[in-house]
């Protein structure tokens, strides 16, 4: 039960630092930004700040993802997927899919692109933008998180 230990401790702190990081993005550098700096840089700060981030949070992503699929196999819960009552396990599954596909995918091959042509029209509707889709990921992970942890002891059955 050790390896159990060791992987819940790894997922929790994956999470704690990949999820902490879109709070701190979309709650504190997002609007910093738009506040104290000028409409012309906005963009360019954020994408700085924000790429040197995204190997963290890939490497955050990646773990949670590893964890969480090695407990539940560990654990054959498998059948939990198929049970109503552990809704939460496919929102937590739900959300590391969006999150890894935007960082493994959708990035690579065009959201950078978009965010660099959307910029060069419009800086300010496309931070708008931005910020707009960090709140929604945001507030979806938190309802995420706030499910899970009564889940995972049993509260929500």
């Amino acid at each position: 039960m050790l390896d159990m230990s060791i992987a819940r401790v790894l997922h929790v702190l994956a999470i704690v630092h990949w999820i902490g990081g879109v709070s701190f993005v979309t709650l504190v550098l997002l609007p910093g930004i738009r506040k104290f700096v000028a409409p012309t840089d906005q963009a360019d700060l954020f994408s700085r700040v924000e790429s040197a981030f995204s190997w963290q949070a890939k490497l955050s992503v990646t773990l949670a993802g590893l964890t969480g699929f090695y407990m539940t196999h560990s654990l054959a819960a498998w059948g939990r997927f198929l049970d109503p009552g552990f809704w939460w396990m496919h929102a937590m599954v739900a959300i590391w899919l969006i999150f890894s596909l935007v960082l493994f995918v959708f990035e690579p091959l065009f959201l950078h692109n978009w965010f660099e042509a959307a910029v060069a029209v419009d800086p300010v509707r496309t931070l708008n933008r931005v910020q707009m889709g960090h709140y929604v990921l945001l507030i979806v992970s938190a309802v995420t998180i706030g499910a899970a942890l009564p889940g995972a002891h049993g509260a929500l059955r």
